[in-house]
């Protein structure tokens, strides 16, 4: 049975299973079908199973031929052709406007929003049933898609109006802003979830799983249609490109504030454009290149020792880069490789990529200045 291949040279994929469904993969001609239902016959007798061909059902691509759609119906022995707008829980055609694509998921929150009205909730209750589902309705959607920031902002202004509404005359005063509401506990907010930028992260980690399992099926597929290279960190948005793989590109960009290299035998890292340096805003070196003909971290260690080459190191860069440099352990042996810079309690470099600090340390200076000139007039 002729599996489907997203690409020349991709691999060929005839079948993948999920935890209660299957799906299988095949051209329409008549060799595969008639394969097919070979294996489902076979499958029946030895099992003593029957396949439900009411609960199946089968889609074509839009360039498939009519006259092949029927007979390979025929051959399967389905009736009726599937026009599906999602597969598990997902969309399956992404039209021009996203917006509308993923508007069920506004109406999901929506309609659970308005349930919890009817009932009389404390404020920690809200909160409970806000973290735990109305913000999680649309997570499974968006480790696969960007939903698009206005969507977010429609989703988290419903959650916001149902927080501080009251169960009597239903007035909406809000008293703090949503950047207060989704500010962490520990920071004097309620740690709701800023829903555009738990999407990006979202997408950051997909990228994130890629770059850890390259040999995934994933992996391989997305790496022979998009970046034959092999240089994930590279790849960019470009024409043509479908919309779950240009997601996944926004979430590269995020991804990449906090990729750092360590350094194995040095010779995939150049020393003046990639990230490798722990300390520092950029992790690269403050030292400028300049006329230096040396390109890759494998020039500066010493090929006797296997150690860092100090009187080299000490003659091209600044003494703030020496001593960064000549701290950074080398593994030995080993192939150079990308790590995630920050701990599992560091400000997640998606905020660094939409500068949503910047923003914060402009507030706080407000707020100062206004603190200040209070206190002067007093």
């Amino acid at each position: 049975m002729t599996g489907i291949k997203v690409c020349q040279g991709a691999p060929s994929i005839n079948h993948l299973l999920f935890a209660d469904d299957s799906l299988l993969l095949l051209k329409t001609d008549t060799g595969s079908a008639s394969q097919l239902q070979h294996i489902l016959s076979l499958y029946e007798d030895c099992s003593g199973q029957t396949i439900n061909k009411d609960k199946s059902s089968v889609m074509f691509s839009k360039n498939a031929n009519a006259n092949d759609k029927q007979h390979l119906m025929s051959v399967l022995e389905l009736s009726v052709e599937a026009r599906n707008e999602k597969y598990l829980g997902l969309p399956v055609y992404m039209g021009k406007s996203k917006e509308k694509t993923f508007a069920y998921l506004k109406d999901k929150v929506w309609r659970r929003v308005q349930g919890w009205k009817e009932k009389l909730l404390s404020k920690a209750g809200k909160e409970v049933l806000i973290k735990a589902v109305a913000q999680a309705i649309p997570s499974y959607a968006m480790s696969c898609f960007d939903l698009t920031k206005t969507l977010c902002d429609d989703i988290s202004k419903m959650i916001c109006r149902f927080w501080w509404a009251q169960q009597d005359d239903e007035k909406k005063i809000h008293w703090l802003s949503r950047e207060k509401l989704t500010t962490r506990k520990d920071k004097g907010g309620l740690g709701f979830r800023d829903l555009h930028l738990f999407n990006i992260a979202m997408l950051a980690r997909q990228g994130w799983r890629l770059l850890m399992n390259p040999e995934s099926l994933c992996a391989q597929v997305l790496r022979d249609k998009y970046f034959p290279d092999g240089e994930l960190v590279n790849a960019t948005e470009k024409p043509g490109i479908s919309y779950s793989w240009r997601s996944i590109v926004r979430g590269l960009d995020a991804l990449k504030q906090g990729l750092i290299w360590r350094v194995g035998d040095g010779t995939l890292i150049d020393i003046w454009s990639d990230p490798w340096i722990p300390d520092g805003v950029t992790r690269r070196p403050i030292t400028p290149r300049g006329n230096i003909v040396l390109t890759k971290v494998s020039e500066l260690i010493d090929p006797v020792t296997g150690d860092w080459d100090k009187q080299l190191i000490s003659e091209v860069f600044w003494e703030e880069d020496v001593n960064r440099i000549l701290g950074i352990p080398i593994k030995h042996g080993m192939a150079d490789l990308l790590a995630w810079h920050y701990d599992s309690k560091g400000i997640f470099s998606v905020k660094l990529a939409y500068h949503v600090l910047d923003d914060q340390r402009e507030r706080e200076s407000r707020k100062q200045q206004r603190e200040s000139s209070s206190s002067s007039l007093q």
